[in-house]
């Protein structure tokens, strides 16, 4: 049965604290697997779409930005150097609730990826290596041949290095919809908007926040 909850009436001056706190929610509970996992949706130059799964690794509510963590060289690394624009989904079954994100994404500095890589299990470490993630390979004994020759690079007694084709994004929101399921489909649907621009170094300039409630 679906909760009676909604939206307070005065909504949040920003959206990002709700959903840091939503997924914060999810993951105490522990009912849902991956709690953390959302869709990231991307467009290559021609305009077509492409999305995959990937883990939240901070939702930061006082900037606003979304921080995610993958291969420079994959897919949607390719995709987001030829253009940044990308939109997050992030949908809690046992919760009934969802949050939409879009945004311009960027690169973290080397040294937040470095801190992301060190906190990694080593075995992802060494995947990391092992993998030039969506291009061809030609078995699943090649992939595991790639994977040794990197474990013979790095023996146990040996630290494993970020490779630097492997690092983390900070998506800068611009538009954030927070959805709460409702009972007879009165749903209960708020967008928030503000501008973000860049200065030449790369500095994000963000405005304030304006709410409006949609229909369902």
């Amino acid at each position: 049965m679906v909760p009676d909850q909604s939206l307070p009436d005065a909504l949040p001056a920003e959206p990002l604290g709700t959903a840091k706190s939503w997924l914060a929610e999810a993951m105490r509970r522990g009912d849902q697997p991956n709690p953390n996992a959302m869709v990231l949706a991307t467009c290559d130059t021609r305009g077509h779409p492409s999305a995959r799964i990937v883990l939240c690794k901070d939702i930061d509510a006082e900037s606003g930005c979304v921080r995610f963590v993958s291969n420079y060289d994959s897919r949607k690394g390719q995709e987001l150097q030829a253009n940044p624009n990308a939109a997050l989904v992030m949908h809690w079954d046992h919760l009934y609730r969802q949050v939409r994100i879009e945004g311009i994404v960027q690169k973290v500095p080397a040294t937040e990826s470095d801190a992301y890589f060190a906190g990694r299990a080593r075995e992802s470490q060494l995947g990391a290596h092992a993998s030039s993630q969506s291009q061809p390979v030609g078995s699943r004994a090649a992939l595991r041949a790639q994977l040794d020759a990197v474990i013979a690079r790095f023996p146990p007694n040996v630290l494993v290095t970020r490779p630097a084709h492997w690092g983390g994004y900070v998506l800068w929101a611009h538009t954030v919809e927070l959805w709460v399921e409702g009972v007879a489909r009165l749903h209960d649907r708020a967008r928030w908007t503000r501008t973000v621009r860049f200065s030449g170094d790369g500095t994000p300039h963000c405005g304030n926040w304006s709410a409006t409630r949609l229909q369902p």
